[in-house]
């Protein structure tokens, strides 16, 4: 928990107490529906939750906010994004139900009302957001068709509307055809030899009406 307040110091009391309580919802859940390897649960708040809020670093999602979360898994970057921001809402979306069972318990423990969660293939989800988040679920050829028309037409931010993804490694030939893509390193904000090489990875996309 220090180093989620080591990098973000001006949580309010009710978050800190969010952040806190996390971990005892995901050891205990992890027991009975294991969505978290042993190894990282030991260290959810390196490579879960800090890695999650590294999306926060590239931008401030404004009151309104629409985002969709596409395989989710155990609630991530979804859940800590949405303590993080509670007047925006998040939609966490996963094709596996057991891995959502555990999203939807962490959510009603935490208290969020921010959050919706769907077990579905994310091509069925009929919506429009802001943004589109992830964590390295598919390479980017196969997200951007996965979320085509997804996209909503206003924009609210400096950073225009798309996707932000969390990936790692040398993304080159992966974004070769996405002139439009903007790589933040996280090393550049987290000074943990974890995110050496962790990027966010943001590509604005169009509104298809």
């Amino acid at each position: 928990m220090e180093l989620i307040l080591k990098y973000f110091p001006n949580l309010t009391e009710h978050q800190i107490e969010q952040f806190i309580k996390l971990e005892d919802l995901y050891q205990d859940w992890n027991l009975k529906i294991n969505v978290v390897s042993r190894k990282d649960i030991d260290e959810l708040y390196l490579r879960h939750v800090l890695h999650s809020l590294g999306i926060a670093k590239v931008i401030e999602f404004k009151p309104g906010t629409k985002l969709l979360d596409v395989g989710t898994g155990g609630g991530f970057p979804g859940i800590p994004l949405a303590i993080l921001f509670p007047e925006c809402s998040f939609h966490l979306v996963d094709s596996i139900a057991k891995k959502l069972k555990v999203v939807d318990e962490v959510v009603a423990g935490l208290g969020l009302t921010n959050v919706k969660t769907t077990h579905s293939r994310v091509e069925e989800i009929k919506d429009n957001y802001d943004f589109i988040i992830s964590r390295a679920v598919a390479a980017m050829p196969t997200f951007v068709h996965w979320i085509k028309g997804k996209i909503a037409k206003d924009q609210k931010h400096d950073l225009k509307n798309g996707i932000l993804y969390l990936k790692g490694g040398d993304l080159t030939e992966e974004l070769k055809d996405y002139r439009t893509t903007t790589i933040y390193n996280l090393s550049d904000y987290f000074k943990e030899d974890f995110y050496e090489t962790k990027k966010v990875v943001h590509l604005p996309l169009k509104y298809r009406g």
